[in-house]
């Protein structure tokens, strides 16, 4: 079984996660069964942008790292406190704890931002929200990041995207590493796409 941690930061986009849980939630019912995802936080209650409330499965002190295959990220809201947790010491040490053992890294619009910000993204190629109007493209340079002006962007074990309406197409990559294309594409037709 591939564990995935799906990391929720108070101020994410419910749509963002959603995906996550869904793709490969139908991979672990539909499809060859090996998946499974976990949310976590580091409150009791979320409340993702415009007040949607969550209840993450586990708090992150409760988890053991060592025991997840993959780190997945969705993106939320400055407006809606979304950077609080998102460069938190304890958000980053999760994210430089994948990047160094190599396990798959998938990250939605600005959550690509948090994984900068760990420094695990230097001098490597990412995306990030690429609304002509938005300054985050400008942000994610200045952690010496590779910016590539793209819908999704990999690089090694690192997923990162330019908007939310990547997150299916994130997801089924996140899929695709984690299984394989044969499997991915089963999923897919089963889930209509």
């Amino acid at each position: 079984m591939k564990k995935v941690l799906l990391l929720l930061a108070n101020g994410f986009e419910a749509v963002e996660a959603s995906v996550f849980t869904d793709v490969l939630g139908w991979n672990k019912w539909e499809g060859d069964g090996s998946t499974e995802v976990v949310t976590a936080g580091m409150h009791p209650e979320l409340h993702c942008t415009w007040n949607f409330q969550v209840t993450p499965e586990v708090q992150l002190d409760e988890i053991a790292l060592e025991e997840f295959d993959a780190l997945a990220i969705p993106g939320g809201f400055e407006e809606a406190g979304f950077y609080e947790d998102a460069f938190s010491e304890r958000f980053q040490k999760v994210i430089q704890h994948f990047a160094f053992h190599n396990k798959p890294i998938a990250s939605i619009c600005v959550a690509s931002l948090m994984v900068a910000h760990s420094g695990v993204l230097y001098n490597r190629k990412a995306t990030t929200y690429n609304h002509p109007g938005s300054k985050r493209l400008e942000q994610l340079k200045q952690y010496g990041v590779r910016v590539a002006d793209e819908r999704i962007v990999c690089d090694g074990n690192i997923i990162t995207s330019s908007n939310p309406g990547t997150a299916f197409e994130v997801a089924f990559k996140l899929l695709e590493m984690l299984t394989s294309k044969e499997i991915t594409n089963q999923v897919k037709e089963l889930m209509g796409f």
